[in-house]
């Protein structure tokens, strides 16, 4: 398959969702990065913004499964992973599969869930495969997890633990749309309701699409690049917790993704620079005198950007 063919693939996949979800054509490519390097994703973001119809948009596109579960305290792992029943009739057990059996899912307020359902989800991201009563069951590809939080926490709420949080591989903060595109929607609002989101790649393409990404060619300066900003994070004295070495992965796969997505088999250091507030804000944890002095962490991450040095001449040599 050659980068035409893959482009126009990724182009109708982006066309598609386009139909229902307006004003989040950035969030699309990179949902498709995402999705192409083998990711996840933690959507954070005001109530009411489409998060949901994202989510069930794109995974009606690559002719996936979507499940949606929400999250609550009194939630337990069996009721995510699945369990095995009795048949009373003929004393059998019978597995029943849960909601990660699906190829795109919506874990809605994630932070209401207790810490041990929480902990079932790292097997699952990771692993990309479930434990019940000691069977091991594989996933189907492919496979992407979409989790919201409650934006203000509180009381019902159990914080996300580092562990849980490197597990996904990027994070979106999504915002209200400006005016002129929440004009666009209440104007169009009966067709966007009405309009029906067809599968035009299948499930196996993508996997096709996936294994591509990881024939993009990636220079060493490129690769010493990601690891240059994350060192420079890491060594930046507001910084109490840097990002770990799977930022550094995630930051290679995306950017390798985003190449193919926008037409090219080598990556460039914009790849890399566009994906940089998705990876690593997440993995930066401040200090106290820096959080006191309102320091953010995208503030540090593109402060990184500015002071480590842009590698040139990234293209892939062709032989004459």
């Amino acid at each position: 398959m050659d980068i035409s063919e893959v482009q126009d693939q990724l182009v109708a996949v982006k066309r598609e969702v386009g139909k229902v979800v307006v004003g989040f054509e950035d969030t699309i490519d990179i949902l498709l990065a995402v999705l192409l390097s083998g990711g996840h994703v933690l959507l954070e973001g005001p109530p009411g913004i489409g998060k949901t119809t994202l989510a069930r948009s794109f995974a009606e596109s690559i002719g996936g499964k979507f499940n949606r579960v929400q999250m609550t305290p009194d939630l337990l792992p069996a009721d995510v992973l699945g369990v095995n029943v009795f048949n009373q009739r003929d004393g059998s057990w019978t597995l029943r599969k849960g909601p990660v059996f699906a190829n795109v899912l919506l874990v809605d307020e994630l932070n209401r869930a207790s810490p041990k359902v929480q902990s079932a989800f790292l097997e699952v991201m990771q692993e990309r495969q479930v434990t019940i009563e000691g069977e091991t069951l594989h996933l189907d590809e492919p496979f992407m997890v979409l989790a919201t939080q409650v934006p203000n926490v509180g009381s019902g709420t159990y914080v996300l633990s580092d562990v849980q949080l490197d597990r996904f591989g990027f994070k979106l903060d999504l915002g209200y749309p400006d005016g002129s595109v929440e004009l666009r929607v209440i104007e169009d609002i009966d067709l966007i309701e009405d309009s029906d989101v067809k599968a035009v790649v299948s499930s196996e393409s993508v996997v096709e699409l996936s294994e591509r990404t990881r024939e993009v060619f990636v220079h060493d300066r490129v690769r010493r690049y990601i690891v240059d900003l994350v060192l420079w994070l890491r060594g930046n004295p507001a910084v109490l917790i840097g990002p770990s070495t799977r930022a550094s992965i995630w930051l290679l796969k995306g950017s390798r993704a985003l190449a193919l997505i926008r037409g090219r088999d080598y990556v460039v250091p914009d790849d890399v620079k566009h994906l940089s507030l998705s990876v690593l804000s997440h993995r930066v944890e401040l200090t106290s005198m820096a959080r006191a002095e309102s320091v953010t962490a995208g503030q540090l991450i593109r402060d990184a950007l500015g002071c480590v040095a842009v590698p040139k001449e990234v293209e892939p040599v062709v032989s004459r």
